[in-house]
């Protein structure tokens, strides 16, 4: 099979969501359908003790929340299929922000009985920005919740996408008897368990259901919407503004989960061109090239290991080869590299472009900003990644010192998958760290005690506005703690300014200083 043959194989998509919407659970679902796991777990496991596939880490089965993306591969009816299951919590939105370079297409699922929420709004507006195809799966019919008509109607409204329904529940919660499958033409009935009866439209009017008022109900909003209703445009969908909607439960029992997969991977676009630094590079270029958008520490406790998340992104990547680090110039051997699931993996011995997404190992020469790595002498990049402001800072030290070498290895390994960032005073050389919400922090301090035996101690500076200093304008004896001089991990100078006032009198005092804000020009930042 030649490469432009392997592209078109290729489904590379992301799942996201405000928190417990129903995205793990989903995520689970597919896995099912892939043969990758024999049956479901929960995001909160309580006494099956049988946890969601993609929640590895222990925190999140102690908490029942992901904190990290996961990445899942498996062979569905012809197609290669990477699912990329996102955080949906908000304070983790930068991993989901750089997930989503990642992806062709996205799944965005929608809790009935809440409607959209914040998280899904901020999310939605990245997807729109990068033109992102967007699928919809309203979940929990299961459950009393929103009417499908004003559901649709806040799609529109909030997010400002067309939307067109592929199927239409009849009913729901205790009342919920199955959907219209307008796309597939055939009403799917609901058994109350995972056994679901098909019938063609056409054969509708021999069953008893048809004289049931709910049904006559549904009928006369699917006459509605044929009316009034947007068409439905596979070409809208994949320029982003239209949105194919379906509704469903992928809660047990699940139903309309399968109906809607094989719609979904039928319709879900192949990959693309994607833009770098000097053209643009077809998945079809001979040549191997992708880009980093992941880093993850200690998947393999036992080896303490960090493994750089690459999607494939032209040509053909072969274990073994040798590639270039087009930032630095360095030639590497990628003779570790693994395909996944969640944590679990398995050495792949090729890949390609399109989507597929391999794991390297990370030697620490690898950052989290989008490292492009090439197979040719070329020196071209992939649009760098996303970067986001600290909103917090805290001092950190070690409760015990006699572990230093375990804490800087820890804060070392932590810091480079991008969650926190690092600072040091100046010219004090203490530690502190920056992160977007306070339950980074619980995080981080979680996994510093049990992934590398420390405990730490953690002293809140309060929020604070980070600008940047070019070196020969540095005088340490213009800040103190109110504005406080650190140095970031490429050793470039900065001020925490203890709030906007601070900053505005600073500028006033000393004009001819420079304050750098870093952040300003990020399209991602200034979407939420």
């Amino acid at each position: 099979m030649g490469l432009q043959d392997e592209v078109k194989k290729r489904k590379t998509f992301a799942i996201i969501s405000h928190p417990d919407a129903g995205k793990t659970t989903m995520t689970e679902k597919l896995l099912l359908f892939g043969n990758l796991i024999r049956t479901a777990g929960t995001v909160k496991a309580k006494k099956t003790g049988k946890y969601a596939t993609s929640d590895w880490m222990e925190i999140e089965k102690q908490r029942g929340i992901s904190v990290t993306s996961s990445v899942m591969n498996f062979e569905y009816k012809g197609h290669k299929v990477n699912i990329l299951d996102t955080p949906g919590h908000e304070d983790f939105s930068e991993d989901t922000y750089r997930t989503l370079t990642a992806v062709d297409s996205v799944v965005m699922i929608i809790d009935a009985t809440k409607g959209i929420e914040a998280q899904t709004i901020k999310l939605f507006k990245v997807c729109k920005m990068r033109g992102i195809p967007i699928f919809t799966f309203i979940n929990k019919l299961d459950r009393e919740g929103r009417e499908p008509l004003e559901l649709l109607d806040q799609i529109e409204d909030v997010l400002n996408i067309e939307t067109y329904p592929m199927n239409w529940p009849v009913g729901m919660g205790k009342r919920f008897l199955g959907i219209l499958d307008r796309y597939n033409d055939q009403f799917i009935k609901y058994n109350g368990n995972e056994d679901e009866t098909y019938i063609p439209m056409s054969d509708m009017s021999e069953d008893e259901l048809t004289e049931h008022p709910t049904y006559q109900e549904t009928v006369d909003e699917l006459a509605l919407l044929n009316e009034a209703g947007d068409q439905f445009s596979l070409d809208r969908v994949l320029e982003g503004e239209q949105t194919p909607v379906f509704f469903g439960s992928a809660l047990a029992p699940p139903f309309g989960v399968q109906t809607f997969f094989d719609t979904f991977i039928s319709m879900a676009p192949a990959p693309g061109p994607r833009r770098t630094t000097q053209e643009v590079i077809s998945p079809v270029y001979p040549d191997f090239s992708g880009f980093i958008f992941k880093i993850q520490a200690n998947m393999n406790p036992q080896h303490r290991d960090r493994i750089a998340f690459l999607r494939v992104c032209s040509g053909k990547f072969e274990r073994g080869m040798n590639v270039n680090v087009a930032r630095t110039g360095k030639s590497i051997r990628l003779g570790q590299t693994q395909q996944f699931v969640a944590s679990s993996r398995d050495t792949v011995e090729e890949a390609y472009a399109g989507g597929d997404i391999i794991g390297i190992y990370d030697p620490g020469i690898y950052r989290i900003g989008g490292d492009t790595l090439v197979e040719s002498k070329q020196t071209f990049e992939f649009d760098e990644l996303p970067q986001f402001p600290p909103e917090m800072f805290q001092r950190v030290t070690a409760k015990n010192v006699m572990k230093a070498k375990q804490f800087r290895k820890g804060i070392e390994q932590l810091v480079q998958e991008g969650a926190i960032q690092l600072f040091r005073g100046y010219p004090y050389d203490s530690m502190i760290i920056g992160a977007v919400g306070q339950l980074q922090y619980e995080v981080f301090q979680h996994r510093m005690k049990h992934e590398y035996n420390v405990e730490v101690l953690l002293e809140s500076i309060g929020e604070r506005i980070p600008r940047w200093l070019k070196k020969e304008q540095v005088d340490a004896k213009l800040f103190d703690e109110r504005n406080l001089l650190v140095k970031d991990r490429e050793g470039e100078f900065l001020v925490l300014f203890k709030n906007d006032f601070a900053l505005r009198w600073f500028i006033d005092k000393h004009p001819k200083i420079d304050l750098i804000d870093l952040y300003e020009v990020n399209q991602y930042d200034q979407t939420t």
